[in-house]
């Protein structure tokens, strides 16, 4: 049985991964006449607590919001009626899967395959397996082509 998806997340973080889920959630999220929710995460994990933090994490938010602003103009180029952007500072593992989808009643997470961060994914894994392990709903990983 083919379930109607209402509420949409996909993770972007400038990867050409997060570029093609974005591609596969526009398409789901029209067929679906959905609410797009488009996400970006900024590894506060980076920052320390030195003088500069502050800045620093204020121009990440602010990269952040600028690659949400890209996205959320094509969504609606594409056709896509209802977008909302969020963004969050933590580990995007858990921020994504838990905090985000939660808080805003996601039924369906689309992440790419692998993201930005090689070094997280050897040593810890990535996100978007610990996304499908942990969401509390669908999730979709889209393969790099």
């Amino acid at each position: 049985m083919d379930q109607p998806y209402k509420h949409i997340l996909v993770g972007l973080d400038g990867s050409n991964a997060s570029k093609l889920a974005f591609e596969k959630a526009v398409r789901v999220a029209k067929k679906n006449e959905a609410e797009l929710i488009l996400a970006h995460v900024v590894d506060a994990r980076t920052f320390s607590t030195y003088d500069w933090y502050t800045q620093m994490a204020e121009k990440a938010k602010d990269a952040g919001e600028e690659l949400l602003k890209n996205f959320e103009e094509e969504a609606h180029q594409h056709g896509v009626a209802h977008v909302k952007t969020v963004i969050e500072f933590g580990s995007a593992k858990t921020t994504l899967a838990k905090t985000i989808a939660s808080e805003h009643q996601a039924d369906l997470i689309i992440c790419g395959a692998t993201g930005m961060s090689g070094v997280d994914r050897f040593i810890m894994g990535s996100v978007s397996e610990h996304t499908a392990r942990y969401a509390k709903c669908d999730v979709l990983i889209v393969r790099n082509q």
